[in-house]
């Protein structure tokens, strides 16, 4: 697909890989390549920048400059198994459209790539290893659950009542939380699928043994799994990262209720990890490769 070209590669010292994506336009975008063990993943974005003003997130610093092409969403997952030869069949990798943008903003675009991914004369991704995160979009929710072929779905938490949640991510102003937890409960799982929550822990803001017992109470019953994240430091935002200790207890609660796994953090150094995308130049960096 040529609707995009890798226009700057950074390389982290744990394997980790960001790419800044050229545009036709001239506008630019992030992709990250995360080489595991036993499994890849490839974090691709929806949009360039993001309208969605979550508090923790440099990406939303950008504001958002326009939504990507079903082409462009889906050409940075062909750019990344052409460059690294990734064949499903031999090592399986997963899709996570975990990027700038808020995927449900653009969801037809986002449909549309999903079914160029899944096309088995294409790049044959599996439907199971493609997901979004959408920080809870509640009418493209159900519009997501009725499309034919669809990612998983991920939802961005992060909070334990709507309070607190208010002030990290201001959409909750609109789309409340009582009516996003009744979306996902009524949302229409596929055989084996659950719905992942993943919720960034702020120092002393929603890290408290209280949250992690709201957070059961919030998402019992249905067929979750939560992803913690201890959030990842980012120039000009005032948060700071919780303890390992704090993050554990608050995992062990949950855990007791639900699968629940902490998220390693991975590229924080090239400014890759969750919440870290801004198109940081990082010049002068020898990780800096100009294409």
């Amino acid at each position: 697909m040529e609707s995009l070209r890798e226009s700057a590669r950074f390389e982290s010292a744990d394997g980790t890989v960001r790419m800044l994506m050229a545009l036709h336009d001239g506008k630019q975008v992030e992709s990250v390549f995360i080489p595991e063990r036993m499994r890849d993943t490839v974090c691709i974005s929806s949009q360039v920048g993001c309208a969605v003003d979550c508090q923790f997130c440099m990406t939303a610093k950008m504001g958002l400059e326009r939504n990507l092409s079903a082409k462009e969403i889906a050409g940075q997952v062909g750019h990344v198994i052409a460059k690294w030869k990734l064949v499903m069949r031999e090592r399986p990798f997963n899709v996570v459209m975990m990027g700038q943008g808020e995927p449900l903003l653009n969801l037809d675009a986002v449909l549309e790539a999903t079914a160029m991914m899944m096309d088995q004369k294409g790049m044959s991704v599996a439907p199971r290893r493609i997901s979004l995160s959408t920080s809870g979009i509640i009418p493209k929710i159900e519009e997501l659950g009725r499309a034919e072929k669809r990612p998983r779905l991920a939802v961005s938490l992060n909070a334990s009542h709507q309070e607190q949640r208010e002030k990290i991510m201001p959409i909750t102003k609109k789309w409340r939380l009582d009516d996003l937890i009744r979306v996902c409960k009524e949302f229409p799982l596929k055989k084996g699928e659950r719905i992942l929550f993943e919720y960034v822990m702020l120092d002393g803001v929603n890290d408290t043994l209280e949250d992690a017992r709201r957070v059961v109470e919030l998402l019992r019953g249905m067929d979750a799994t939560v992803n913690l994240i201890a959030w990842n430091a980012a120039p000009g935002i005032d948060f700071k990262r919780p303890e390992d200790a704090k993050v554990a207890a608050f995992q062990a609660v949950v855990q007791a209720a639900m699968p629940c796994y902490q998220r390693k953090p991975r590229g924080r150094d090239i400014s890759a990890a969750c919440g870290q995308l801004k198109l940081v130049a990082l010049e002068g960096s020898p990780a800096l490769l100009a294409r």
